[in-house]
Parts: C-alpha cells; sequence; structure tokens
C-alpha cells in the first residue's frame, strides 16, 4: 500500500509511527541492523577511522572496521499498514554519546546490541536507557567466530534484570532484525501498561 491511497471501498490508514533507538559498542552492528530492514535507502553519518582518533577508538576486536557513525543511522520499516517504525542509530563511541539525550527524545524503547567479543561495550547503553526507564531488548549479534554462551549466561554478565528481553539476533538478516524489533515494542507496550496499572492500582 502507498499512504494516501487505499483499497476500493476503504478508507485511507494513518499509520502510528514510532520511535526506536539502536544502540551499543562501536563496531556492534548498528548501521548495519539498520540498513538491514530498512525499507527507505538509510541515511548513514559515517565517517573514516584517522590517526587522530586512535587513541580514543578501540578497534580491538573488529580490527576490520574502518569507519565510525558520528552522529546517526536513520531508517524506516512498515510492520504493518498501520504500523510504521522509525530506526535511529546511535554513535557507540564515548565521544559522541552526547547525541543520545537528542537522539532519545520521544523515543518508544530501544535494542541494545552485544557482542560477546567484547560485551563491556554495551554496559553503557543498558546503564543509559535504564536509569531513563527506557524499556529496551538486548539482542546478541551473532558474529561469525565470536564465541557463543547461553543466554542465561549473558544475562548474568551484563547483570540484567528478568524483565529485559534477551535474544539472539543477526544484524545482517532482515527477517532475525524484524523478530528483534516486534520484540521491543511488544516490551514497550506490556512496559507502558504495567506503570499505568502502578499509577492508576
Amino acid at each position: 500500500m502507498i499512504f494516501g491511497r487505499s483499497e476500493r471501498g476503504k478508507p485511507p490508514v494513518e499509520p502510528v509511527t514510532l520511535k526506536i533507538l539502536v544502540a551499543g559498542g562501536f563496531g556492534v552492528g548498528k548501521t548495519t541492523l539498520v540498513g538491514a530492514v530498512s525499507e527507505i535507502r538509510p541515511l548513514r553519518t559515517e565517517e573514516l577511522l584517522t590517526e587522530a582518533g586512535r587513541p580514543v577508538d578501540d578497534t580491538s576486536g573488529v580490527e576490520g572496521k574502518h569507519t565510525t557513525t558520528v552522529a546517526m543511522d536513520f531508517g524506516r520499516i512498515t510492520l504493518r499498514e498501520d504500523l510504521v517504525l522509525y530506526l535511529f542509530g546511535t554513535p557507540g563511541q564515548e565521544r559522541f554519546w552526547f547525541m543520545w539525550d537528542e537522539l532519545s527524545e520521544g523515543a518508544l524503547g530501544a535494542v541494545v546490541l552485544a557482542d560477546t567479543r567484547r560485551l563491556e561495550d554495551c554496559f553503557a547503553a543498558v546503564d543509559y536507557f535504564e536509569r531513563r526507564s527506557i524499556p529496551f531488548l538486548v539482542g546478541v549479534n551473532c558474529f561469525e567466530g565470536a564465541p557463543r554462551y547461553p543466554l542465561e549466561d549473558v544475562r548474568q554478565a551484563l547483570d540484567l534484570d528478568e524483565g529485559v528481553p534477551l535474544l539472539m539476533c543477526d544484524a545482517r538478516d532482515r527477517e532475525s532484525v524484524k523478530e528483534a524489533l516486534i520484540g521491543v515494542v511488544q516490551h514497550a507496550m506490556a512496559y507502558a501498561a504495567d506503570r499505568r496499572e502502578a499509577v492508576t492500582g
């Protein structure tokens, strides 16, 4: 369906639009994830890594990475005729974290990507969303050659609450990413319902 048109006899559907953040450490696959599902050409703000950044950019474990996101990635996916997600990939390096507050404004929830080779790199994102009460899901990105651990071990290593969804995903695979996005929308809706109940209950 093209927005503004509809099937004969049916009124046009005005889709609900939701904002989802994609966060995690440097080189964890945020740009790849947005690109894997976006139905529009993703907006990317990548720059080449330079010698000047070498002292502050830890590329251990991702030595083949030659670019970095300096502002955000942006994409869009229509999950249903009446539901559109706008995806905002956050910059992973500490020197660009000042942008997270702007990007998180109005976000329904977030996907935090984790790499088992550099699990500590997603601590900052987990802490950020916990402190701001933004519902999030952790997706363990399945890199080739990376060690695989039971999800319960990953949960303990990240000290995640039982209520935080945790799943394996492949940031290159459209269906895998869609599953993660649907998961974060469902989690955020349940989280909002619980909070409403707590206030009115």
